[in-house]
């Protein structure tokens, strides 16, 4: 205590945006003892893109390497403990359709190198078991292990990789795929659970300074910085502070202009839609179709709630992807500009026709593959925002911080997993805290302090307050 209050009264960190990246930084920061003030523009934190699993592994992403995909493996674990009420546990199944074009073998190697990566990981600390026991971290299934599952009924609690598979094996087009079909652990992660979280951990911290729908209109560095800041009410105050942290998410680069300070970076915006299958009566794990990103075969993915509420994603520039959604930097400015239709989307939200006649392409692209998904109808409004990627390589997708002089800093963080790593780095860069042994829950106790029902409760009256169903907060899997 003695050392956290020592820290606190000379070290002192502003934060400029409060998605994912902003607010697990505060929630580090603050659970050191640091004086923290969060600014965030919006009523509430974590509204960015749409998150709908760890990436533990990388495994939906074939165009990254092997070492970025060991890299979102640790971050996922160790974010799976920083927030564990925000897990749902269920496994995904990874299928190569022919019209992919792709092979199940070019998955072997990597899933090996996962697995032994994980198992050292474990080995080394048996709390980064988040992800079950290595042994079983996956496991390939022929077409004729498939179909043996078909005339089974699923446990009204699944367990096993086969429990799991009942649903795939009675109701995917077979023929459409090639085999083996791999099933990984690698769970799901809830955005609302994960606001909801981050709120309450810094709500109960009193060396944190919660600034919600503030915005900042002027900065200027002069030994620390002074953050001008403009509330909801149009009232200006300043706040003082050691170190600044821009944390802006897709617009990073706005605050990168403001203080002269350029960067390169990609923004790109998707959308994910949000279906009811009031048909489905059994427990699914995710599901990845893949297929060449922007095509038209492009990957499905199928993501579980209760009460047959799922989340879509196609990888086509029909539904998930856009025209011209991908935008860069300049010479003129860090920040790069999306077209006005998607950043008025951003601002105003969606006009109700483009929703569904765009979530309903998504339900035709799954029900490619699952024809009963023809039935699934809309539910509630796309989950939707802009992704920055810094440098100019649209693949990256493990990414964390970067410095530009003695007390800035930005959080480029493209996958939310790598947010608290983004973290553990500021802190070790700026020296405001010496990492022992202390394990992450032992840094976090006020966050360690939640129950699953407080978060669940605080994620449904969020999800409510942005106009999508209470499903997407509850708890999904096995227990």
């Amino acid at each position: 205590m003695q050392l956290e209050q020592t820290l606190s009264s000379v070290s002192s960190v502003a934060i400029i945006g409060g998605g994912i990246a902003g607010a697990t930084a505060a929630v580090h920061l603050a659970e050191l003892g640091l004086k923290v003030t969060l600014i965030e523009k919006k009523a509430s934190l974590i509204s960015g893109p749409p998150i709908c699993h760890l990436h533990a592994g990388g495994n939906l992403y074939r165009e990254i390497s092997t070492q970025q995909c060991l890299k979102l493996l640790k971050q996922s674990i160790d974010t799976a403990r920083l927030y564990p009420h925000t897990i749902n546990n269920r496994p995904t199944i990874i299928a190569i359709p022919y019209l992919d074009g792709g092979s199940p073998e070019e998955l072997y190697e990597r899933l090996l190198s996962i697995q032994a990566a994980y198992r050292e990981l474990v080995d080394e600390d048996c709390a980064n078991g988040v992800l079950g026991d290595p042994e079983n971290y996956y496991r390939f299934y022929s077409r004729e292990e498939v179909e043996a599952l078909v005339t089974l009924p699923q446990p009204s609690e699944p367990k096993s990789f086969d429990d799991w598979l009942i649903p795939f094996a009675k109701n995917v087009d077979l023929d459409s795929l090639r085999f083996p079909v791999a099933i990984v652990q690698e769970p799901g992660w809830s955005v609302f659970r994960i606001a909801a979280s981050a709120a309450l951990t810094l709500e109960k911290r009193e060396n944190c300074q919660l600034l919600l729908n503030t915005e900042v209109v002027g900065l200027e560095e002069n030994n620390g910085w002074r953050v001008d800041v403009k509330d909801s009410n149009g009232h200006r105050h300043s706040v003082h502070t050691d170190y600044l942290i821009n944390a802006c998410g897709y617009e990073t680069g706005h605050i990168d202009d403001l203080v002269a300070k350029p960067r390169d970076r990609l923004v790109e915006f998707k959308a994910a839609y949000v279906t009811r299958w009031s048909q489905c009566e059994e427990l699914w794990p995710e599901v990845i179709f893949h297929g060449p990103r922007g095509t038209p075969n492009g990957m499905a993915q199928l993501t579980p709630y209760p009460n047959g509420v799922f989340q879509l994603h196609g990888m086509t520039k029909d539904i998930t992807l856009f025209d011209d959604g991908l935008v860069s930097s300049c010479s003129v400015s860090s920040q790069p500009k999306l077209p006005s239709r998607l950043e008025k989307k951003i601002i105003l939200g969606w006009d109700k026709e483009v929703a569904i006649e765009r979530t309903q392409r998504a339900i035709q692209h799954m029900a490619r593959f699952l024809p009963n998904y023809q039935q699934a109808v809309e539910c509630g409004t796309p989950l939707f925002g802009a992704q920055q990627i810094p440098g100019n390589d649209e693949t990256l997708r493990a990414a964390d911080v970067t410095f530009d002089g003695v007390n800035y800093a930005r959080i480029e963080v493209v996958k939310g997993s790598s947010a608290l790593e983004a973290a553990q780095k500021l802190v070790e860069h700026w020296g405001l805290h010496e990492y022992r042994n202390d394990s992450i829950e032992a840094l976090h106790p006020v966050s360690m302090s939640l129950s699953a029902d407080q978060v669940e409760a605080k994620a449904k009256i969020i999800a409510t307050s942005r106009d999508y169903p209470q499903e997407l907060a509850q708890y999904y899997g096995s227990l």
